[in-house]
């Protein structure tokens, strides 16, 4: 009945050069957990490390020796045999290293459910109901961007959300127009997502230019860590403001209830990975609902294994908007998986099986 972990490292390789305000990337590195009982070793469980280049606290040239170490407390270890077994292990892991509680946690529950790739009782795996998301226009040329929005909305998403703060931003206002003008997106939600990429000045400005279009909120305009700046940004923007980048590194009830009360943001993007895993996010989830605050939840370039999870989790909740959960298709040599986007919704599709053949070390 122990416990045996292996950690298997993988690159997803990027279709195109994914390009944000941090600049662009081709590669995303990530840790795939797998764990199984030394009894039983045909049932295995996943799950997924995969801390995110330039965000993540845990990102950091040392990473792989880092999870082995914190892996240690667990490996050997005696089948968890409840649910709370599974978040007791979880707390051994240091709260710096966020994307192996996140990693852990789907793995040990996969295995709790009998390796099935099912990590939560949720009808997204039960009844494979649907969740809507948004779709995602990346960085490029103002050619390439409305490209890329003319896709999304010919495809069914009735919300998209638009990376800004790499152009001039009259060229991206213009693609925000040029939206805004299309007949058959009347009724589109368009969400932008700036990554800090503004100072505080500049994001009055920007603010102000951008509540003509009727957006539907901003993620994070200026940098996380200006708390009074961001305070007061929330209090007066003619944009609804959503914080991300802000809530990172913060794993305390105490604080995260401290920040949300200071600075009273109209939205909350969760990043489970970033965040600590699923518990954690649900007490993000708590605090918002209690303090009237909205939420919608984000996967961050995991690959199928940490977005099946997500979408597990998240369809627990009753969902008021769409949730930002469409990365799976940005790889090359993504984990091969029953995951299906249609019309502006994600769902297992019932025809297709899960293959894990890629991860052999």
């Amino acid at each position: 009945m122990a416990l045996v972990i292996e950690i298997i490292p993988y690159s997803l390789a990027f279709k195109f050069a994914a390009r944000t305000s941090r600049g662009p990337m081709t590669e995303h590195n990530t840790w795939i957990l797998k764990v199984w009982d030394d009894n039983q070793p045909l049932v295995l469980g996943y799950g997924e490390c995969a801390p995110f280049e330039g965000l993540s606290i845990d990102h950091r040239p040392d990473y792989s020796q880092k999870i082995k170490l914190a892996l240690k407390a667990i490996d050997g270890r005696e089948i968890p045999a409840s649910l709370d077994d599974i978040a007791t292990y979880v707390s051994f892991i240091d709260n710096r290293l966020p994307s192996v509680k996140m990693g852990l946690e789907t793995a040990l529950r996969d295995l709790y459910y009998d390796g099935q790739q099912k990590i939560f009782d949720s009808s997204f795996y039960n009844q494979h109901s649907n969740i809507d998301i948004n779709g995602l226009v990346w960085m490029g040329d103002q050619d390439e961007m409305l490209t890329r929005l003319r896709e999304k909305v010919n495809m069914g998403y009735e919300c998209v959300k638009i990376k800004i703060g790499a152009l001039n931003f009259s060229d991206e206002l213009e693609i925000i127009k040029q939206a805004r003008a299309m007949n058959d997106a009347e009724n589109l939600s368009l969400r932008v997502d700036a990554n800090g990429a503004y100072t505080v000045l500049e994001a009055k400005k920007v603010l102000n230019d951008l509540a003509v279009y009727q957006i539907h909120s901003i993620e994070q305009p200026i940098k996380a860590g200006q708390r009074e700046a961001m305070k007061e940004l929330c209090a007066t923007s003619p944009v609804p403001i959503a914080l991300d980048e802000e809530l990172i590194g913060i794993s305390n009830w105490q604080k995260k209830k401290e920040l949300l009360v200071t600075i009273k943001p109209q939205f909350i993007v969760l990043k489970p990975t970033l965040l600590g895993g699923f518990n954690a996010t649900a007490e993000w989830i708590d605090l918002a609902q209690n303090l009237n605050i909205g939420w919608w939840i984000t996967s961050a370039l995991e690959s199928n294994i940490g977005l099946n999870a997500i979408c597990q989790f998240t369809a627990q909740y009753d969902l008021r908007m769409p949730q930002g959960l469409g990365t799976g298709g940005l790889y090359h040599n993504n984990v091969p998986s029953p995951l299906k986007i249609n019309n502006g919704k994600i769902f297992l599709d019932e025809d297709k099986q899960w293959n894990f053949h890629l991860l052999k070390l």
